[in-house]
């Protein structure tokens, strides 16, 4: 098992697309308590995905580093375990 954790992201303000720096992530819809499952998603050699869950569009932008665009959708606190 990986013994290291995944940027976490998500939609919570509804926009169109997300840019991410990353392109192995977890995505978790929204904000917690409205949050779903959280998928580990792997953009391969693709620059785009969508979340089978939430239909939240991903496009990666290498300058981003482990950061989101809109910087709202990256997940900054932890969550409770």
């Amino acid at each position: 098992m990986a013994d290291h954790a995944k940027t976490h992201f998500h939609n919570q303000p509804g926009v169109p697309s997300v840019r991410v720096g990353v392109k192995e992530f977890m995505c978790i819809g929204a904000l917690p308590p409205f949050d779903h499952p959280h998928i580990f998603i792997d953009m391969g050699g693709d620059t785009e995905t969508v979340c089978p869950y939430c239909s939240t569009r991903y496009v990666y932008d290498g300058s981003l580093g482990p950061h989101a665009a809109p910087a709202e959708c990256e997940l900054t606190s932890p969550l409770a375990a």
